[in-house]
Parts: structure tokens; sequence; C-alpha cells
């Protein structure tokens, strides 16, 4: 634990003010203690002091016009964390909260996520301090050029391939890439998540929510049960919360709940997914108006949130829950609420969505819980696929890639569950994801040299 301790403190020293990314780390270190005490190879080599040490970290400004002629300035950032699997992949967000310490959490569970997924890629993130609500499609493509126009030299498609995430979707991608097309005059795979017209793949935009409810029905059959009847909460209101509702419907569970930074919406007979993509993913409009479409549901403010909690996960009457928004959406009071109210198991579908001490609740009380490394890798697995079909030139079925997605998950679920046995805790899937990537990450920096 000494070893453990003393990688942490000097990382609070290298890089301060980053609690997220501390977060993180601690998260995976504390749950390596077994393969760190069984394997002096690690040690010797510094693999966990040169792991949590991004490869490169670019941070630049990025410049741009809005519609009144008034110049903009924002941060950019881009943290290319760790290649030994393959090359650098990871999602842009634009959100107003993006920092270095948030791009670096999302960094460093990406390269353990992607690990997971059994793919050659590597783990890297980005983003910038934009926020794309309000603003013009004018406006959000003079900040996507100006943006790229930085980024450009640093990615490519067997150097590092971005991907979409939170404010950051097709008319974003299709904005990037134009001007990555227009500044190196190559149409290549750089990035994922583009539109079906130019090179994107099918599944793609369901694949976060759909891997997410894929790995919860996994570990429901592995202990004979299944989504069949089952009522679920769901959080967030953007692509992977719509698709994880979406294919609970398919799988014969019922989604009650949905949210945004307004507010949440309870709808007791489930939540009408048409509206929901209406409201979303057409007009981008706050989930309060779901009730002029349902009158009989429920539209908690965020004024009215209990004290210290997300009322999401209040609601009672669910077995499962898929938190789908964003990091430390769920606190130990919320973890509670949840266990308290009959939830036998969690799926996150979100980064980091569970704060460390509401993670111990769910373990101690030994429910099914699916953290996001594992449960939402379906996203960047679809991505590889899509950087496989562009590379091919192919386009595969929907029910192709989909077919895929299954596997992988499966793939992940089995690797995650079977790790966990190894190490005398077969119920914890949080050590069995953190050991089994770590460990397939480490030994390829081994096999790589000092690098």
């Amino acid at each position: 634990m000494t070893y453990i301790h003393n990688t942490i403190t000097k990382l609070k020293k290298t890089s301060p003010a980053q609690a997220e990314f501390y977060q993180a780390v601690e998260e995976v270190l504390e749950s390596l203690q077994p393969i760190l005490e069984t394997n002096e190879k690690y040690q010797l080599h510094s693999i966990i002091e040169r792991m949590v040490e991004p490869e490169r970290q670019l941070m630049f400004r990025v410049p741009w016009v809005d519609d009144q002629g008034k110049v903009q300035v924002n941060k950019g950032y881009r943290i290319e964390f760790n290649s030994a699997l393959g090359p650098y992949k990871g999602g842009l967000r634009f959100h107003p909260s993006v920092n270095a310490g948030i791009i670096k959490f999302l960094g460093f569970e990406q390269i353990f996520k992607n690990a997971l997924t059994g793919l050659p890629i590597g783990g890297g993130k980005g983003g910038a301090n934009f926020d794309p609500k309000g603003k013009s499609d004018g406006e959000i493509m003079r900040f996507c050029q100006s943006f790229i126009n930085e980024l450009y030299r640093h990615i490519g498609p067997t150097t590092d391939v971005p991907a979409g995430d939170i404010g950051v979707g097709a008319r974003e991608i299709g904005y990037m890439f134009g001007q990555y097309k227009r500044l190196t005059g190559n149409f290549d795979g750089v990035f994922t998540g583009k539109s079906l017209l130019w090179g994107g793949s099918l599944a793609r935009k369901e694949a976060t929510g759909y891997g997410c409810v894929y790995f919860a029905q996994y570990m429901l059959e592995d202990k004979g049960d299944t989504l069949t009847g089952k009522r679920c909460l769901v959080s967030g209101a953007g692509n992977v919360a719509i698709y994880t509702i979406e294919k609970l419907y398919q799988m014969g569970a019922t989604p009650i709940s949905c949210s945004d930074s307004s507010g949440t919406i309870h709808h007791e007979s489930g939540i009408n997914l048409e509206t929901l993509k209406e409201l979303k993913e057409v007009r981008n409009v706050r989930l309060n108006e779901y009730l002029n479409a349902h009158p009989e549901a429920t539209f908690i403010p965020v004024a009215d949130y209990p004290a210290d909690s997300n009322a999401v996960w209040h609601i009672k009457g669910a077995q499962l829950a898929f938190p789908c928004a964003t990091q430390n959406e769920v606190n130990e009071a919320d973890a509670k609420a949840l266990v308290a109210n009959g939830c036998i198991g969690v799926s996150e579908g979100a980064n980091m969505p569970s704060t460390q001490d509401a993670v111990e609740v769910f373990l101690s009380a030994n429910i099914h819980y699916g953290p996001g490394k594992a449960a939402n890798a379906g996203g960047v697995a679809t991505s590889q696929l899509e950087m496989a079909q562009n590379a091919s030139m192919q386009r595969w079925s929907f029910e192709e890639v989909d077919e895929k997605l299954k596997v992988i998950m499966k793939n992940i679920y089995q690797n995650a569950s079977q790790t966990a046995a190894e190490f005398g805790e077969p119920n914890n899937l949080v050590l069995g994801a953190n050991i089994a990537g770590f460990r397939k990450v480490a030994d390829a920096m081994i096999e790589q040299g000092v690098v």
C-alpha cells in the first residue's frame, strides 16, 4: 500500500488541483493491490508511475468569432495517455466544466476501458471549455474549425483517433473532419462518430447505451436472472440515455425515468421514447416540455431535489439503475437510497458516475455493479469497428455491428468476472475490470521497453 500511496502523493504534487483525476487514479490503483503484491515485475518496471502520467498533454487556445463579430477565446485539450495497445482513442468533450483534471480523469479511464474491449486501441481524451448550447451552427462551425487548426497536427488514423462525447455529436464531428481534410488533403478515418454519408458506422450512435444494457443482461444471466419485467431508473437525456432506454424496451424492461440539467422526469408507466427523441434529438429543449405530451408524468426540478442528492436515484419501485449522465452523479446517499428501495443492480453508462463512497455501498450490499469502464465500453468498441470499416473501405449492416457489439460486451463481462474470481472476489467487477485492463496494458508496456 505504501507503493501506491507514494505514487498518488507524488501525482498530487506534479498535477495539482485535479480532483477528478485523483479520484480515478485512486480507485484504480487501490484495486490493483492484489496483483502488485504478487507480481514484482510491475514495480520493477515502474509501471504505475508511468501509467498515471500521460505520454503527451496538449493545451491550446481556441480563438473564434461569434455572430456579433466579437472574438471569443476558449481552451482546448488533448491528452494522449497511453499507446501501448494501439493508437490513442477517446472522445472530445465540449462543455463549460472541461479542464485539465476532467480530461485527464477521462483519458486515464479510457486506457482500461479500451484494453477491456480486446481491440488494438490505446487511451486518450480531449475537449474544450466551450458550451455548444445556445450557439448557432455558424458559431459552432467556426469554433470547431479553430479547434482543429491546432489539433490536426497531432491526430491521424494510426496515431490518435478522436470521437464524440458530451457536446460533440455528428454535427461537430463533421465540421472538425472537414477542416482536418482541408488542412491535410487527406480523406481518412481520423475521427469516429462520422455521418453515415461519409464513413460512419451503423449502430455507432446506439452503441454505448446498447452496450450498457447488454452488460446488465450478462450480469443478471450469470445469476440466473433476466432483464425481462424489470423496472429501471435511467439518468441523462443524451445519446447514451436515449439508447439505453431504447434497448431496455427491446429487452423487455421498463425505464421509468430520465433527466437533464433542469430536472428529472418520472413516468410510472414508462418513458415515451418517441417523445424523448423529439425533445432531445430534434428540438433540443428542456425535459419539462415532456409534460405537454404526457401530463400524467412528474417533473422534478433541480431546485426540488433532496439536499446533496440526485432525485433520479430516490424514485421507488425500480430494480435496476443506469447512470447515463455525467461523472459523480451518484453519491453515497443516492447509493444507499437505491439499495434501500430494492435496487439489485447498477450498470454505468456514463464515465465514473458513482463516487467512491457510492461504489463502496454497492459492493458492500453485494448487488450487481457494472463499473463504467466495463459497462459503457460499447461506444469505443464500436468506434474501433468504424475504424476497421474505414480501413477496409467496407460498410457493415446494423445487425452485423450490433452482433459484434454483443460479443464484445460479453467478453468484457467474462474477462472482468473471471479476473475477479481469480483474485478471490468473484462479485467485485471493479477489481476484475481494473486488474484485467491493467494487466494487458502493463505487460505490453514491459515488452515495448522504457518508452
